[in-house]
């Protein structure tokens, strides 16, 4: 059976591929190669084997060639959303800073109106004063004059009552005189009761005028409190807001911030309140207030130069990678790709405290911040700082290279707290709609 098979199939071969001889002829002799049909067949395979090798590597590398291409139109529109982003951001910081600067001017000009309306309190206060004085020495001096006046009147009764008839004649000059001048005082007594009584209604009269100025004084005051008080809350918000979407608490940043400026004195010193043991002024309490949130806005600001709120990048650039796991290991930081040389900058204050080469990471910076945390600048191409130097946000420190384990142009970005690395994107996300 196997051997009828065989023949069969032989006989196919012999009718597909026929037997061939292949001759070579030289001067002395003449040869000749057969060609079977099993060695036909075999040869048509593997042609056929090649060319089909040829058209799959072809159509691969088109679909790579078209992958990258996409890759690239991909990558040119994240970079030109990116930019979009990062100039509607500048619009918005520019934006900010200058909410921030009028509000100073206003803070600034509203502080002077209220040491004006304070020295103008004071002056009110020392007029009213003098003037309730004023009034209790013309009330004791209507009274005496009312009592002399009464006086004067019994006197004259009882002249009256000892002039009957006879009595008359022997009235003596001297009584006579004493009735003079009495008469004389009664009238000088009406014209002064005269004279008081009207110095007293137009005193009368003034201090209801101060009352209604000094009215009118607190409710402006109580305005320009307002308006600052509201201010003071639309710039504490967003800064509180931005430490506490970092994972940061504000209130314990705000006091590790205030040991280390310490010092007392200057315009926001409090208002003191008296010492005659009169209870606060209202209005002093709440400029009290707002010197409190005016403290707390400047030691914001200082602990967010100090936190990494920044971007290291500024110039054009695209995401690469993210923080987080990445092929069975923890990839601790973020990626920025751009050309060689793009300028790298720190993004909070601190001290540098590595500048050279470090193994994988190529050339890499590390900068020491407060509150425990260390930012690192990996695969750098340069480095523009020393060990032990100081550097503030935004100063420039490196380029951007291809150092270390890299498969291309970038920087890899770090963020660690207390030894723990953190996606940095955490704090630049936080501090995007306020720098």
């Amino acid at each position: 059976m196997r051997s009828r098979f065989t023949a069969r199939f032989h006989a196919l071969l012999e009718r597909l591929f026929p037997e061939r001889r292949l001759f070579l002829r030289s001067d002395s002799e003449t040869r000749f190669i057969r060609l079977t049909s099993e060695t036909q067949l075999v040869a048509w395979t593997g042609g056929i084997l090649v060319v089909g090798w040829m058209i799959v590597a072809t159509a691969i590398l088109l679909m790579d060639s078209i992958g990258a291409g996409n890759f690239r139109a991909q990558a040119q529109r994240d970079q030109m959303t990116y930019e979009q982003r990062l100039n509607v951001l500048s619009a918005e910081r520019d934006a900010r800073a200058v909410e921030a600067a009028s509000a100073h001017e206003r803070f600034n000009s509203a502080l002077e109106q209220i040491s004006i309306m304070q020295s103008e309190l004071l002056v009110t206060e020392e007029k009213r004063r003098e003037l309730e004085r004023g009034l209790e020495v013309v009330q004791a001096t209507l009274r005496d004059t009312m009592r002399a006046r009464e006086e004067a009147r019994a006197q004259v009764a009882a002249l009256n009552a000892q002039d009957d008839g006879d009595a008359a004649a022997s009235i003596s000059d001297e009584a006579v005189g004493t009735v003079d001048l009495l008469a004389t005082a009664l009238a000088e007594t009406a014209q002064e009761r005269d004279q008081i009584a009207s110095d007293a209604a137009y005193a009368i009269e003034l201090a209801e005028e101060m009352q209604l100025e000094l009215r009118l004084l607190q409710e402006r005051n109580d305005q320009i409190f307002r308006q600052l008080e509201e201010a003071m809350l639309v710039s504490v918000e967003p800064l509180d807001q931005m430490f506490r979407a970092a994972g940061m608490n504000p209130d314990n940043l705000i006091d590790q911030v205030r040991r280390g400026y310490s010092g007392t004195g200057g315009p926001l010193t409090p208002i003191q309140f008296s010492t005659r043991g009169e209870s606060p002024d209202p209005d002093a309490l709440r400029a009290n207030a707002i010197l409190t949130a005016m403290d707390r806005i400047n030691l914001y600001r200082i602990a967010a130069e100090k936190a990494p709120f920044a971007i290291p990048v500024k110039s054009n650039f695209r995401f690469t990678s993210g923080f987080g796991q990445r092929w069975g290991r923890l990839h601790a930081g973020t990626d920025f790709a751009g050309p060689i040389g793009t300028p790298i900058y720190a993004t909070a204050d601190g001290v540098i405290t590595h500048a050279g080469w470090s193994s994988g990471y190529g050339r890499l910076i590390k900068i020491r911040h407060d509150f425990g945390i260390e930012t690192r600048y990996a695969h750098l191409n340069s480095m523009d700082v020393r060990v032990g130097q100081r550097v503030s946000r935004g100063d420039r420190i490196g380029a951007m290279g291809n150092s270390g384990r890299s498969t291309g142009p970038h920087l890899h970005y770090e963020v660690r707290v207390n030894g723990n690395p953190v996606n940095p994107m955490i704090y630049i996300r936080a501090g995007r709609d306020v720098f």
